[in-house]
């Protein structure tokens, strides 16, 4: 019998299965489609990543307040933006999962569903970003930084719509396991952020220099191209048609958007709290002055691009999980798991030496102040740790969320995160701990983040043990 995919919808033919793509699993083959499919993720990654290593550097090289002022836009852009993420990341598990159960047209559907969604993301999201006050006063950012930091974030919050369709278009994208394309844009509109940066930044041609606001326009132009491209790409590429996503939109099936919804605002909430753990560093290191906040911002620009990399076999690891589950193959989604944590240690390891070895390089390249780079140089050491605990837990929450585990994930990382890393490292900055007196220093915040995300990791992985152990037992029931 006929069924329509939404109650709006006419009844359609069966959606297109491809049993062909349901293969044994085989450990060899699987971890190369799961490195080939982080490794093409990673390098679009690292595009975009590259935007804030642009600015970064641009902006150290026009001065040192404008880089301290970018250290303070762009850690509460990166806030609002990576929650609002976190609400559409929800489509990953639930497309892939489709895809394996062969439901192509279900699969267009859900994405159709899934544009409500954004635009709601997008006004919350452009709401928050003309209202930063609140924060900055809380956090106390300095006066002489604050009305420029807020003339960057109304430009970034223009540029956020379109971002975040962007972001929808790569979920789906990954979802189907190929992401080529998404890394194809991703590359030329680094080739266009770059030229871009500087000209609105320093001027030439004619234009007048904008300093760090420079950044920000150069951003929203880049983001709208990219928007752009992946429209054409959707309606020309022959990948997108056996799932309809041309079709008309249906009306917003609440039901749907609930599903996505459950799944998508705990893990847009543990995102939250990852990231606010993240990004509030460089509130609270700026009242240490500009040189803490230019030297933290080097060291957590960083961090981000180490990050890509964890991020990167994760989203991949979780695509093959999800269809694995989506297939009713339980074993070979352990399988798949077992894969992911051999991947992303290995890289962890290899990323943490490269680190050791290369810091002092690393830090002087980002900052021609000798003082700055020195401090930045000393806490990139701790950054080795952070990154390990870093790159576990990233995947242990990728994986979890396959298994639709959110609110536990939550509740870690708001203990953790929050409680030993912020508030621990706030702690150990100003008002000390015990016998340890208050080394006024951001280093502080980077002890307090890697122990607390050393701890969450070891929590997360016992989660997905238990989800595999519970995932096995329905499996013989």
């Amino acid at each position: 019998m006929l069924k329509p995919t939404h109650p709006n919808q006419p009844p359609t033919e069966p959606s297109i299965v491809h049993p062909k793509e349901v293969k044994p699993f085989k450990a060899v083959s699987e971890r190369k489609l799961i490195f080939n499919h982080a490794l093409t993720v990673w390098v679009g990654q690292i595009a975009v990543m590259s935007f804030g290593i642009t600015d970064t550097v641009v902006a150290g090289r026009f001065s040192e307040h404008a880089l301290a002022t970018l250290s303070i836009g762009s850690a509460f852009y990166i806030t609002v933006f990576v929650a609002l993420m976190g609400v559409l990341q929800a489509l990953l598990p639930a497309l892939a999962e489709l895809r394996g159960a062969g439901k192509a047209h279900a699969l267009g559907a859900t994405f159709r569903q899934s544009l409500y969604l954004c635009m709601f993301t997008s006004l919350v999201g452009v709401i928050a970003l003309l209202s930063p006050h609140f924060i900055f006063e809380r956090t106390e950012v300095p006066i002489t930084l604050r009305v420029e930091a807020q003339s960057y974030l109304a430009v970034l919050a223009v540029a956020l719509p379109a971002a975040l369709f962007f972001r929808m278009f790569s979920t789906l994208n990954q979802s189907l396991g190929r992401p080529q394309l998404v890394t194809w844009v991703q590359i030329a509109a680094l080739c266009v952020k770059i030229p871009l940066s500087m000209l609105f930044t320093f001027g030439a041609l004619g234009i007048e220099g904008l300093g760090v606001v420079g950044c920000a326009l150069a951003t929203l132009v880049v983001n709208y191209l990219m928007m752009a491209l992946a429209i054409i790409l959707l309606k020309t590429q022959e990948l997108y048609h056996p799932y309809k996503v041309w079709a008309p939109m249906e009306k917003i099936n609440w039901s749907e958007i609930s599903a996505l919804a459950k799944l998508g605002v705990p893990n847009a909430l543990s995102i939250t709290v990852e990231v606010t753990s993240f990004t509030l560093m460089a509130f609270f290191i700026a009242r240490l002055g500009t040189q803490a906040s230019a030297s933290h911002q080097i060291v957590a620009n960083f961090a981000a691009l180490m990050y890509m990399v964890p991020l990167s076999l994760s989203i991949a690891t979780s695509a093959r999980v999800s269809y694995w589950i989506g297939a009713n193959k339980k074993s070979s989604s352990h399988k798949a798991i077992q894969i992911g944590f051999q991947n992303v240690i290995a890289m962890a390891c290899i990323n943490i030496c490269l680190l050791a070895v290369f810091k002092n390089n690393i830090a002087n390249l980002y900052s021609t102040n000798p003082e700055v780079a020195a401090l930045a140089a000393s806490m990139l050491a701790w950054l080795c740790l952070y990154h390990m605990g870093d790159s576990l837990q990233v995947l242990c929450f990728f994986i979890l969320r396959c298994y639709k585990i959110t609110l536990k994930p939550l509740l870690i990382y708001s203990v953790m995160l929050w409680g030993v890393g912020l508030y621990g490292g706030f702690s150990l900055a100003y008002l000390g701990i015990g016998p340890v007196d208050a080394l006024m220093s951001p280093k502080a915040f980077w002890i307090a983040s890697s122990t607390a995300l050393g701890c969450s990791a070891l929590l997360l992985i016992g989660l997905v043990i238990q989800a595999q152990k519970n995932n096995i037992r329905l499996e013989r029931d």
